[in-house]
Parts: structure tokens; sequence; C-alpha cells
């Protein structure tokens, strides 16, 4: 009797943490909202499905690959014999190479639930999104397929404590969002100089995949205060282009970038009086230094013509750009300079022409970069540079107007901690 009382006690716990967790929120209820479902195909979506397979239909394994693993690694316990395996890679190799899993990709096999079981499909995971599905049977194929993104609308607003990447990081934004920021701004914000007490507000856009951030979409529109001064980036569309434009309806996009790279942080900063950590004395440096890893792309910061790319004593692999009567720019100490990237070559704003090292005359991995206005050297951060076409007479109502909505709702926007 006891015995008996016992077991549907217990039954009726079951029955009721049962019906907890099908009614629990799952974790990635917050990502769901109205947006969500305007971008989402609901009919492409089942959480009950595995890859669009039914999992109570097979005896699932989940792993990732191990280091120097192969193939057959796997298969062989699923007992799938080595010509079948070697039929698999020989007839899917134009779907993808299985010769090129890389560790750390997530497989799954999906195998038959007898007591010893069979592997019936090989799942690997290119990327975050995308996914091949190997079929194992008397014939065998392999077909790609992506997964469904979610793509949500989110705003945020920071208030700069340390870096930009930390403090995204400490308010829960994913850290490429900073990215994002620096493309946007790469004509009127040197992310280098980013000072603590900047702020930022921004509306953008943001993907996941089974609830995971796989990545930062459209920037709406942004605000960035940097060094007291109010930085909006608002999208708009004229003359059939789309470019960003702030309060004062002028482009953000300039002559020039504000750097080179873009990522790295400065060590040295333009001066008329340095200590040259080789030559032991102090000298002028008329250029700013960029510490960064050897190999990191160095980009023209404008349009212009290669006037000279050599190696010298001092400089090392330089590059020298000529961009009109009156700017000049040069990149010193790298590893190499790119292929192609000679006297006479024309380069566009942002075309990689080298790569940060330490040739010549430097202690360590960085890029010198160089001004000149004129015929004479100057500091690129002082200079204000023309900007590309404003606003036009014509879209100037349009602008103000959706300007005016913009502004106040960035302004709504709080600061998070």
């Amino acid at each position: 009797m006891k015995k008996g009382l016992i077991i549907k006690v217990l039954a009726g716990v079951l029955v009721i943490s049962l019906m907890y967790i099908m009614l629990k929120p799952s974790p990635e209820a917050d990502i769901d909202n109205e947006e969500t479902a305007i971008h989402l195909d609901s009919s492409q979506v089942d959480t009950k499905l595995l890859y669009g397979f039914n999992p109570d239909s097979f005896y699932v394994v989940e792993d990732e690959i191990k280091a120097n693993q192969f193939l057959a690694d796997i298969l062989l316990k699923y007992k799938i014999p080595y010509p079948k395996i070697d039929q698999l890679v020989k007839e899917t190799k134009e779907v993808f190479d299985i010769r090129k899993l890389a560790a750390d990709h997530k497989y799954t096999l999906l195998c038959t639930q007898d007591s010893l079981p069979k592997a019936q499909y090989f799942i690997y995971e290119i990327t975050r999104t995308q996914y091949v599905v190997f079929e194992i049977g008397k014939k065998v194929t392999a077909t790609r397929h992506r997964k469904p993104v979610k793509i949500v609308t989110k705003s945020v607003g920071g208030i700069i404590k340390n870096s930009l990447y930390q403090t995204m990081l400490d308010i829960g934004v994913n850290p490429m969002l900073a990215s994002e920021l620096s493309e946007i701004y790469a004509w009127s914000i040197d992310f280098y100089r980013v000072q603590k007490n900047d702020a930022f507000k921004v509306v953008f856009e943001e993907r996941f995949v089974d609830g995971v951030s796989v990545g930062i979409g459209e920037i709406k529109y942004a605000y960035f205060k940097h060094r007291k001064e109010d930085n909006y980036a608002i999208w708009f569309e004229q003359d059939q282009m789309g470019d960003f434009y702030d309060q004062d309806n002028k482009s953000l996009r300039k002559a020039f970038l504000k750097a080179p790279l873009k990522f790295s942080r400065i060590s040295s900063r333009y001066t008329k009086k340095r200590f040259h950590p080789v030559q032991k004395r102090f000298k002028a440096h008329l250029g700013t230094d960029y510490a960064a890893p050897t190999g990191t792309p160095i980009r023209t910061v404008a349009d212009g013509t290669v006037i000279a790319a050599k190696y010298s004593k001092y400089n090392g692999n330089y590059v020298k750009v000529k961009h009109n009567g009156t700017y000049t720019t040069q990149y010193l100490h790298m590893s190499k300079i790119k292929s192609g990237i000679r006297k006479g070559k024309r380069v566009r704003q942002g075309d990689v022409i080298g790569y940060v090292g330490q040739t010549g005359l430097a202690t360590g991995p960085h890029l010198c970069y160089r001004f000149w206005k004129n015929g004479k050297q100057v500091d690129p951060y002082k200079q204000k540079m023309p900007a590309s076409k404003p606003i036009s007479k014509g879209n100037t109502e349009k602008y103000n107007e959706i300007k005016r909505r913009v502004i106040k709702e960035l302004d709504d926007i709080k600061y998070m901690n």
C-alpha cells in the first residue's frame, strides 16, 4: 500500500516537472519579437527537427572534430567499412571535400536504433550558418544547407570606461559591433584616440543562429560622442546611392580615412621631439606609430598614385602615395609590400598596399604613418579634410524629417552600465 502511494507521488512529481519544462520559455525567447517574425520564414523553422530530420527516429551522436581526426576514425565505429568511406570521399568532393574537416567544428551522426547503431547520415558544420549532409546508403550523396538566421533589431548605449571593445563586452553586446562602428566613422573619428567618457548609442541588426549571435547586420543609425563633440550617423539614399550623413547634413565619407589600419593601437604619435629607441637620442618623430602584429594589412587612406615602393636602410620596406597636388602619405617598416604595388600604380582609398613589419630602423612590428601637406610633414589628426557631397537641396526637407525622428530615437536610448 505504502509502496503504491510512493509510486503515485513520484508519478505526480514527474508530470508536474514535465509540464514545467514544456511551459518554461526557451533561452531564445528574448530573441523572438515582431522584428524577428518579419525576417523569419516560419515554414523553415521547426525547433523539433535536427537539420531537417526527426531525431526521435535515430540514434543521435553529436561531437566535435578532434585535431588530426579523420572521417574513418568516426565512421568505422558505426559500421561503415573502409570501401564505403572511400566511396563517400570520392563521390562527394565536388560538394564538399571531406578531407578538409577542421578541428573543433561540430558534427552529428544519425544512426539506426539497433543494438549496434549504423551511421545513415553524417552532418558536418562548415560554419555557424552552413552545414553539409552526407547520406550513407546504397548510394552516397552530399547536399549543402543553410541554417535559418534570426535577425533582431536592437538598440544600445554605453559610456566608454577603458576601450570600446571592453565596454561592449561589459554591457553584454557583441563586440563585433565595435568593428562595424569603426568602419562607419572611419573618416570622422580616430578610434585609436577614443577616450574615457566618450559615449555611443546605436540601433542595429544582430544575426542569431541556434540562439547564438553570429554577427552584426545593418547599422541603421548611430551616435558617437568623442572629445565632447556629437557625431550622428544617419543612413540616407540620394542619387540612387546610400550613405551615412551627420546632423549638419554632411556626408561622413571624406577624402581621407582617419587611420591606415583597421585595428591596432597607437604606440607613438607625431611629435617634434622623441627619444629614439634605437639611436638612443632625442629627435623629431614626424609620423604616427601603430603597433600591430606582423602581417596586419596596411591600407592607403585615400585615392592616389604610388610614387615609391621600395626598401631603404632606415625606412625598411615602404610605400609612398601622392594623392593630389596638396597631400602625400608614406607607410614605413612593412614586412613586405603587397604584390603589384609599384611606382606609377593607381590605388583607391582602402586598398591594401602592404603589411605591418619591423624592417629598417625599428625595434618591433609597427607601422610608421607619415603625412605631407604642400611638401611639409604635418600631424594628420589636426587636418580638416574635405567631405563628399552633402545632402542636396532637393533632398533637404526629406532628410531633415528623417533626421529629427532618428535623433529623438537615439536621444531616448539610455546608457547601460
